[in-house]
């Protein structure tokens, strides 16, 4: 297997940048967005006795009017400028860490080298940032094995993170290292060469486990399929002392319009309408029970519960940010 990817994907970032360079002068307006450099590191909260820690991958921009489905720039634009925001967006893209009796386990890994410098790629640091090694990691849950999330497995076509598991819907890696899938579908190919080179390290070393359906993956956490965004996307459920949260992958991207509006696929989706069917069943069902998620791309640190706005769509109600001593256990 060649690790040639890199290239490929500055050729993609180039594109990116091409095409926001291309938009007229009003789209490309941040408005009342303010883009700063942050300092590494994380927020951290408590389930049950396991500590878990949203990290930060750092963000990158995203051309709305060109990856969305099912709407038009208009309704995108108009539900942006309701939460202060204007196209292109700024995209987080979190990993979400968990400290677990005798298991430092790691859900999704961030982009890598892949997007190029300053668009993402700082997972490492933000680890080290908190006193943590990729070497410490025992098991990585994989939400799906795009660029974003399967991306940080692997540098320079090594393993980064040399004594993990990683966990990773079968359907995904049946899909992915299949090529006549993509004749099949028509799915950006580079969506299989990330998924290979990303995962063959850790399949070559013995080092990677597949599920299907709903399994018990570690002590404490389930997995579920739920095709759609991809083949075998899953959502990975934490449970410790009565309380719960889910890790729910790319179920959303753009908070500001998909929750209002949860038909609204993106560009990246393998089977858009069993997205968007996921999507909705999801909201209705986190909704409904007031269940705590971690998203990767809502604003970081991407973790809330999802509320019923009253109109037929949805609202994101983030954690209460807390800083203080005396209640870490």
């Amino acid at each position: 297997m060649k690790y040639d990817l890199l290239p490929r994907a500055a050729a993609l970032a180039l594109v990116a940048a091409a095409a926001l360079a291309s938009m007229p002068a009003r789209a490309q307006a941040p408005g009342p967005q303010h883009v700063v450099s942050q300092q590494f590191g994380g927020y951290r909260i408590r389930v049950g006795d396991v500590r878990v820690t949203s990290l930060t991958d750092g963000s990158v921009a995203q051309d709305l009017h060109m990856l969305l489905r099912h709407t038009t720039p208009q309704n995108t634009d108009a539900l942006l400028a309701r939460n202060f925001q204007a196209n292109p967006v700024e995209a987080s893209i979190n990993a979400f860490l968990l400290e677990t009796p005798g298991r430092l386990v790691l859900v999704d890994t961030g982009s890598g080298e892949l997007f190029g410098p300053g668009q993402g790629g700082k997972l490492i640091a933000s680890m080290a940032a908190l006193g943590f090694r990729p070497e410490q990691v025992s098991d990585i849950l994989i939400t799906h094995a795009h660029s974003d999330h399967a991306g940080g497995l692997v540098r320079g076509g090594r393993r980064v993170f040399v004594n993990a598991t990683v966990h990773v819907g079968k359907p995904d890696v049946d899909f992915f290292f299949d090529r006549a899938n993509q004749a099949r579908t028509g799915y950006d190919n580079i969506h299989f060469d990330i998924a290979q080179n990303m995962l063959k390290p850790y399949l070559d070393a013995g080092k990677v486990k597949t599920f299907t359906g709903t399994v018990e993956v570690l002590p404490g956490i389930s997995a579920t399929i739920h095709p759609g965004h991809t083949p075998g996307a899953a959502f990975y459920t934490l449970t410790s002392k009565g309380e719960q949260i889910v890790f729910i992958g790319d179920t959303i991207h753009v908070a500001a319009v998909q929750f209002p509006d949860p038909d609204v696929t993106i560009a990246y989706d393998q089977d858009d309408k069993r997205a968007a069917q996921v999507r909705k069943q999801a909201f209705a069902e986190f909704a409904a029970r007031g269940t705590l998620i971690a998203a990767p791309h809502l604003p970081f640190p991407g973790i809330g519960h999802v509320l019923e706005d009253g109109k037929g769509g949805y609202a994101w109600a983030p954690v209460v940010y807390t800083n203080r001593d005396g209640d870490e256990k």
